[in-house]
């Protein structure tokens, strides 16, 4: 029979690879098939990329708020973004800069800044109700508007992929199909095993959320911004990255909310939240000068993040 301690750990380790594995048959089916539709890669990144790759957090935030507490969900999720950004964005640049397109600064860039603002304004008073869940909701439902008018006013070139124009494809839906059921089944053993883990070394649910929780939900952000870098198609790595952003904040936390109110503790007003900001204004910064992410970008990023870690360590 195994410890308690021992079961815990098998079941983180196959919840981050369920939902890794979950998440490249999301990505590579809704990928395709959105591609074989004529969307741009920037598009593509920020929308079906994006909310590919935000399924993690939302499986595990709504399961770990109901099962768990909701310090579960916002720390994954506030923990997801600030990893995204330091962790992800940090090692994709330090692999190949990354170049910023007009589209991502113009279009995509603003709408992240306004989702964090927009947590802050409406998690300011320690809570985060189905009001406010509903708000964010409605704004998710703007910024898809927003985006498929812009895609209907500009339409992308044609894909020469032969692979991507098949519409439809049976192949690519059991794909996404088959990624879902993944990321439902990883999404419990992880909250299982990382709840039962950190729990039995005293630590907090919010810290939980904050580390392990958030850096195994941004796996497959990582693994599809490294693979876009490698593959030197930038705009992927970039719109995943924005997009997941996005997604986390107005559809995860929003959804949740709508389940049950979220509550927020002070010290999650005095540090994470501010580190979020904090974070977040100093990568849209890095994009704005230059329109790219340097190496150099991606250090300070990666440094960024690591001492965000050491600072959640009592």
């Amino acid at each position: 029979m195994l410890s308690g301690t021992v079961l815990s750990l098998v079941y983180l380790a196959a919840g981050i690879v369920a939902l890794y594995v979950g998440a490249e048959l999301l990505v590579a089916g809704a990928g395709r098939l959105a591609l074989g539709v004529g969307l741009r890669a920037a598009t593509v990144g920020v929308t079906v990329i994006a909310f590919a790759t935000t399924a993690p957090e939302l499986f595990v935030s709504a399961i770990g708020a109901v099962n768990v507490s909701t310090d579960i969900g916002l720390g994954a999720v506030i923990g997801s973004n600030i990893a995204n950004i330091g962790l992800v964005l940090g090692i994709a640049a330090l692999i190949k800069p990354l170049q910023i397109s007009q589209t991502a600064m113009r279009r995509h860039v603003p709408f992240m800044l306004f989702a964090v603002f927009l947590l802050v304004v409406l998690g300011v008073d320690g809570t985060i109700g189905a009001l406010e869940g509903a708000i964010f909701l409605l704004v998710l439902g703007g910024f898809t508007a927003y985006l498929v008018h812009s895609v209907n006013t500009n339409p992308a070139p044609a894909v020469d992929d032969p692979g991507a124009g098949d519409g439809l494809s049976l192949r690519d839906v059991a794909l996404v199909l088959g990624g879902l059921v993944a990321l439902v089944i990883g999404s419990r053993w992880l909250v299982s095993g990382g709840t039962g883990l950190l729990s039995a070394l005293g630590v907090s649910d919010l810290v939980i959320g904050l580390t392990v929780l958030a850096l195994g939900t941004s796996l497959p952000e990582l693994a599809a911004s490294v693979i876009g870098a490698v593959r030197g198609e930038t705009e992927f790595a970039i719109g995943n990255i924005v997009g997941s952003n996005i997604y986390n904040i107005l559809a995860v936390l929003g959804i949740v909310a709508l389940i049950t109110p979220i509550e927020i503790a002070q010290s999650t007003l005095r540090l994470e939240l501010p580190a979020l900001v904090v974070c977040t204004a100093i990568v849209v910064a890095m994009m704005g000068y230059g329109r790219r992410l340097t190496r150099l970008d991606g250090a300070v990023l990666v440094g960024g993040y690591v001492g965000f870690l050491w600072l959640l360590v009592p």
